[in-house]
Formats: structure tokens, C-alpha cells, sequence
């Protein structure tokens, strides 16, 4: 017998060549893929990573300024090139940093000497002196900037608070300790002489109240004022109190005790923290507490929020020019800094040799200035971030004015002594809200739709059904969104109870009508054609839905008493038009052709020997179905399912569109939310390049990448699992 050679005829060549080529192309394909994703996974990251780096305190250059007496208050300005330097004496000089040798220009002078000293809040600037007279005189030193073609000029200028000062202490006696606030609406001066007496004076439209306090405060140790001049406060070593300015005199509001029953924790000195919302005391236990008011049933009282513990004593902390912030500054030379919403310290490192006599923070938070022993030393601070951290992304944070620790997303506001609130937690809440609602309105409806068409329903009628549900798939997102938000939220909203009804009415009258059918006699059965009977369903359908919403009016009036949103309202559910049972619907039908195409493939797919060999064997339709069919089929099911969820995580439109867009965290089917795909695109045009509401967006987009890629992950995984367990069917 003869044997045949194998030989590649010409055609044959032609065809190993395109499978070569096609071979190298997915190849080349899948793995442009991969890198492509692998970039945008970097560029999120490298876009992220900036928010979590440490903060850096870099000393710049050091000044030698010898002065005539001590300094007891400073300014520098947002380039670290000028600043005013208040000594003991009263005077107050300008320095320009830029000269090879500072020297100080006086700026001001006071008419005799001063015993007693205060300051606002750096972003007010204003600086008091009380005089031996019991006179105060209050100056505010600014810089005047010019532009010429010669450079910027800086001119320095002084402010003051009525040249010829004001008569704090009526009998003539030196003022010892001074708190005092000028703005707008008000200008407030309160001091206590040698005997402890307390004074006040407040200048309020016109108007002036001199006020003497009915008993002295003997163990007083630091008072201060908020910029309004509305609130006083008198801190003694173990208690606090706080005073209330109406009609030109300071009520005391309450008494607190601020050891906390700790002997230990003695007070000695109080700050404002930026924005004067917040207090900061310092205790001898080397603890620095935080304390606001805080509405508990229509009263205010001040309350302790936090507590920071400093690795050495600090006897000086600087509070932050507009974050809420402060640098704590010990004997050995430590400077550290804390963020009190972060709850977390940011820097500690010993940068001094010894305690600075006075320090200051520019406008921009970047320059940081020191004396001590006759040189001013500027620092660079380097700290974009330090709202930031683990604790305020995902943990409940008590943010000033809140009655309680919360999450809250809240990147922009109004005013200007605004705190941002980037806790993701919330727009999280709403993403997993939004998509679970969403599947359990399509997964049901999806797969056993899959179910019918790929394994009851007729050939002719599956080539017509499928086809058009697949269609869905091209629908826009956004006329989706733009229908739920405007048309499908007020029908809803009008017939609240038909909506709700229909939910267990369409499923109820579908048992009920294969009921009846299976009542009917069988010649007429014999009639209908196989896999034709979806069509008999329809009309019941819509005649139900009909009918629901034709008596919904009614069924509200007899069983609501006129309105449902009332009612739910009476019984503490809370009802939004646009809500999370709209975006659920809306949602649920963009989800649906995926799920559907995507399993009815799989079950159409299981090879028709296995179903033909189950009913062969005796098993009925139904027993094929669930023991045979949906098991083979189990993989592509769950696949879909876990395509179908991915969708509906990153879904943006339609959230964006039908809800409410507000970050509330609750279960309650009748309110909004917003999920991390809505924040992405409502907030990123208007966010600031590089700031931390910028990067915060990056990092929503780095969350809903990686949790795609771990659903994606899982299911694949699962599939695997499931399909090497059903292989042997």
C-alpha cells in the first residue's frame, strides 16, 4: 500500500498565513489592552498619591534683627519678604526681609507704655495694646503693593482703631490682661486690672456701653474674644466661661468645667482656632483640647470634641491662617503640627534650638516665621493636604456647628469660613444604593426573560424578541436619565400607590392567568401554537397596569387619607421626587439588555444532546430546566449578572439626572443619593487643578476602577469555578 505524503497546497498557505496574522493581531490587541489599562491604573494612582505625601518644613534663610525690647506679636506676609514685628515698648516696626542687613522702621508708636497685649485671629491682623492708663489702642498693620515698571513696590501702612484710643479701665488703673475684636458690625474691649476687675466696652451703631463686671475673676489667666465681638471667654485654671454680648453687656452663658475631673489637666492658656468657631486649651498634662457649640434640643453648649497629646510641653501654639490647623512650638526646639478635622499629626521635627519668643503664618499658609535670640527665621511649609487623611475620608468626623460625628461630602459652600467635608464614605453608600437597587429590578426581570426566550419561546418569535431587547442596549444613558428625571419621576410621584401595587399585581396576575390556562380545556390549548404564549400575557399585563393606575386616586383617598407622601411623612419616611426607587427603574432598564443578552447566550448555548437526554429520560420540562440546563449555564449567568452590576456601579447619567444628587446615607427607597460617578462629573470642571477636592475626584475614579476590576476579578474567577464544576454534564 502505498503512503500519501502530506503536502500545503497553495490555499492551504493562504490560510496559515491569516491564521498567523489574525493569531499576532489579538494577541498584539489584548495586550495594548492590558497596557492601556495599566496606564490609566498609574495615571489615577500617580494623580492620588500627592494627597497622602507628608507634609515638610524647610528653614529658608535667617535674619539677624536686633531690637530694643522683646517681641510680643509678629506678621510676615505671603512671600516671607516683609513683615511687622510689635514689641513690648508698643512699637511697631517694618522689616524688609529682601535687604542684606534688616534693620526696623517704626511704624507706630504709643503715648506711654503698655502692660498688656492681644491679637485677633491672623486673617483679621488687628493688634491691642492696653497702656498703664488703662488706655487701649488697637492698630492694624498692612502692606501696600504697587506695581511699577521698576517692580513691586511694598509700602508698609498702619490702621488705627480710633487715634485717640479708648478709656478701658474708667478709674485710670493698668490694664493687665486684654481681649478685644473690631469688625463691621462691632468693635468689643474687655481687660481686668491688678484688683481683677473685669471692664468692658462695646461700640455697636453709634451707640457706646461701658460696662464694669459685678465680681472680679482672682485665679483669671487668659481671656479672648471672638472677631464678632459676640462671645467672651474667661479661662481659669480649672473652669471656662463663656459670655454673651446683648445690649452692650457680656451675660455668662455657662461654666465648664475643662479638667474634665482630672487634676491633672489644669488649663493655662486658650486659642482660637481659624474661622473662631472652635477653642483651643492647653492643659499642664502636655494636652491640647478642642471645643465648639454644639445645638443639643435648641440650646447652644460648648462641648469637647477632641483631644491632641503633644509628645513634649508646648506653652505657644500658632493656629493656621484659614485651615483648621495649629503648630505647637516646645522648649527643646520641636515645632509640630496637627490638623484637628484630620484629628492627626502631619510634622514633628526640631527645627529651633529653643522656644521662639513669637512666631506668625502668611495668608497662603506657606511661609512660617521665628524669632528668637535676636534672628527672624523663615521656614517653608509644604502641607497642600492636610484635611486628608484615613479618619476623614472613612470615618465619622465631628466638623464644627454638627451635632454629632457624621459623614458628610460637602467640597464647596457660600461662605468663606467654609470647612470642606471630603468623607467618601457617603458618595460609596450611594453608589452601592443606587446599583443595588437597580439589580434587584433587573435581575429578576433580565434572567428569567433570558430563561423564556432561550428555552420556551418559538424560533420565529426568539428572532424578533431578542433582537429588540438587544436594541435597548443602544439607547443613551443620558435620554434614559432625561426621561426618568422628567417624566417617569412625576408619574410616579402622582401615583405613588399604583407604582408600589404594581409590584406584587403584575407578578400575582401572571400565577394567576398560567393558572387559568392551564384550567383551559386542552383543544383550545392545541390551538395556540408552541412558544407562543408570552403573547396571551401581555394584554393582561397592561390592562393590570392600567387599572392600578386608573384607581390609584382612589386607593390613596380611602386608604391615605388623600396623599401618601403625607402619610409617609407622618410616620417618619422621608419622600423625594426623584429618588432611589426611580433610579432603580431607570437604572434597571439600561442594565437589562446586558444581563439578558449575555445569559439567554449561555442558555441558549447548552448543547441540545443534554436537554434531549433529560426529557428522554423522563424529566419534565421544568426538571430539565433547573437541574440541567440553568446549571450547565450557571457561569454565563453569573457573568451576566456580574456584568450587569459593573454597569450599574459606573452608570453616571441616569444617578446624575434622576436623584436628588445629595449625599445623604440612608436605606429609604423614597430619598436620593450620590453615587461616585455623579460627584465625578458634577464637580470636576468646577474644581480647583491640584487641590485637594481635585485629587479627592482622581481618587473617586481610582475607587470605581479597582472595584470594577475586582467584580470583574470575582466573576471570572466564580465562572471558572462553576464551569469546571458542570463540565462533566
Amino acid at each position: 500500500m502505498s503512503q500519501a505524503e502530506f503536502t500545503l497546497q497553495q490555499r492551504d498557505r493562504v490560510r496559515q498565513l491569516k491564521d498567523t496574522l489574525a493569531r499576532y493581531a489579538v494577541t498584539v490587541g489584548g495586550i495594548g489592552i492590558l497596557f492601556a489599562l495599566g496606564l490609566i491604573f498609574f495615571y489615577l494612582v500617580m494623580m492620588v498619591l500627592p494627597i497622602f505625601t507628608a507634609t515638610t518644613i524647610e528653614p529658608k534663610n535667617a535674619v539677624p534683627l536686633p531690637l530694643s525690647a522683646p517681641p510680643v506679636a509678629m506678621s510676615v506676609d505671603s512671600y516671607g519678604e516683609h513683615a511687622f514685628v510689635l514689641q513690648s515698648s508698643g512699637e511697631l516696626g517694618f522689616v524688609d526681609l529682601q535687604q542684606s542687613s534688616s534693620a526696623l522702621q517704626p511704624e507706630f508708636q504709643p503715648a506711654s507704655k503698655p502692660m498688656a497685649f492681644a491679637q485677633m485671629p491672623a486673617s483679621d491682623g488687628w493688634m491691642a495694646m492696653a497702656d498703664e492708663n488703662g488706655q487701649v489702642s488697637a492698630i492694624l498693620p498692612e502692606y501696600a503693593i504697587a506695581f511699577t515698571e521698576q517692580g513691586k513696590t511694598v509700602t508698609p501702612r498702619v490702621r488705627q482703631f480710633r487715634s485717640q484710643g479708648v478709656q478701658l479701665e474708667p478709674s485710670g488703673q493698668a490694664i493687665t490682661q486684654l481681649a478685644f475684636a473690631i469688625g463691621e458690625q462691632r468693635a468689643a474691649f474687655v481687660g481686668s486690672n491688678a484688683k481683677h476687675e473685669l471692664f468692658s466696652y462695646v461700640e455697636r451703631g453709634g451707640r457706646i456701653w461701658r460696662t464694669v463686671f459685678a465680681a472680679p475673676i482672682t485665679d483669671l489667666i487668659d481671656l479672648t474674644m471672638t472677631p464678632d465681638g459676640r462671645y467672651l471667654y474667661l479661662l481659669t485654671p480649672s473652669d471656662l466661661i463663656v459670655a454673651f454680648e446683648r445690649d452692650g453687656r457680656y451675660e455668662v452663658r455657662e461654666v465648664i468645667d475643662v479638667t474634665q475631673g482630672d487634676p491633672h489637666a489644669q488649663a493655662f492658656s486658650i486659642e482660637l482656632l481659624s474661622g473662631a468657631q472652635s477653642l483651643l486649651i492647653q492643659h499642664k498634662n502636655n494636652r491640647v483640647t478642642q471645643w465648639f457649640d454644639v445645638v443639643e434640643q435648641g440650646q447652644r453648649t460648648l462641648t469637647y470634641i477632641r483631644a491632641f497629646a503633644l509628645e513634649q510641653p508646648s506653652p505657644m501654639l500658632l493656629p493656621d491662617y484659614y485651615r483648621k490647623g495649629f503648630y505647637a512650638f516646645s522648649p527643646s526646639g520641636e515645632v509640630a503640627s496637627y490638623h484637628t478635622t484630620s484629628d492627626e499629626r502631619s510634622f514633628s521635627q526640631p527645627l529651633l534650638t529653643q522656644l521662639p519668643k513669637v512666631a506668625a503664618i502668611s495668608s497662603n499658609e506657606k511661609q512660617l516665621m521665628v524669632y528668637s535670640d535676636g534672628i527672624l527665621k523663615r521656614f517653608v511649609v509644604n502641607n497642600p493636604h492636610p484635611e486628608v487623611s484615613f479618619s476623614s475620608l472613612w470615618r465619622s468626623v465631628w466638623y464644627e456647628g454638627y451635632p454629632e460625628p457624621q459623614f458628610v461630602w460637602q467640597s464647596t459652600s457660600a461662605s468663606d469660613d467654609f470647612e470642606a467635608k471630603f468623607s467618601l464614605v457617603p458618595i460609596a453608600f450611594g453608589t452601592i444604593k443606587a446599583a443595588l437597587f437597580a439589580m434587584i429590578f433587573a435581575v429578576p426581570i433580565a434572567v428569567l426573560a433570558a430563561v423564556y426566550t432561550a428555552y420556551f419561546m418559538s424560533a420565529p418569535m426568539r428572532r424578533v424578541v431578542k433582537p429588540a431587547i438587544e436594541i435597548m442596549e443602544a439607547l443613551p444613558t443620558v435620554i434614559i436619565g432625561f426621561l426618568a428625571g422628567l417624566w417617569l419621576a412625576p408619574i410616579v410621584e402622582n401615583h405613588l400607590p399604583a407604582v408600589l401595587g404594581l409590584v406584587v399585581l403584575l407578578p400575582l396576575s401572571t400565577i394567576i392567568v398560567a393558572w387559568l390556562w392551564h384550567r383551559i380545556p386542552s383543544v383550545w390549548l392545541e390551538k395556540v401554537p408552541n412558544g407562543w404564549h408570552g403573547l396571551i400575557l401581555l394584554p393582561v399585563l397592561v390592562f393590570v397596569s392600567v387599572l392600578a393606575i386608573r384607581y390609584s386616586m382612589d386607593i390613596e383617598q380611602a386608604w391615605f387619607g388623600g396623599d401618601m407622601r403625607v402619610y409617609l411623612a407622618q410616620i417618619g419616611i422621608d419622600y423625594d421626587q426623584r429618588n432611589a426607587m426611580v433610579v432603580g427603574i431607570a437604572m434597571g432598564f439600561a442594565v437589562i439588555p446586558t444581563i439578558f443578552t449575555i445569559a439567554e447566550d449561555a442558555i441558549f448555548s447548552v448543547p441540545k444532546h443534554l436537554s434531549d437526554g433529560s426529557l428522554a429520560l423522563g424529566a419534565t420540562q421544568w426538571q430539565t430546566l433547573t437541574h440541567v440546563v440553568l446549571l450547565t449555564a450557571s457561569p454565563g449567568i453569573f457573568s451576566a449578572i456580574m456584568m450587569g452590576l459593573g454597569r450599574a456601579v459606573g452608570e453616571t447619567m441616569i444617578v446624575l439626572m434622576a436623584t436628588g444628587n445629595t449625599p445623604v446615607m440612608d436605606w429609604n427607597l423614597f430619598e436620593g443619593m450620590r453615587s461616585l460617578a455623579a460627584t465625578i462629573a458634577i464637580e470636576m470642571p468646577e474644581s480647583e487643578v491640584a487641590s485637594s477636592h481635585y485629587r479627592l475626584l482622581f481618587l473617586a475614579a481610582l475607587i470605581l476602577f479597582v472595584f470594577t476590576f475586582l467584580v470583574n476579578s470575582l466573576a471570572e474567577w466564580v465562572r471558572q469555578r462553576l464551569r469546571d464544576k458542570y463540565r462533566a454534564l
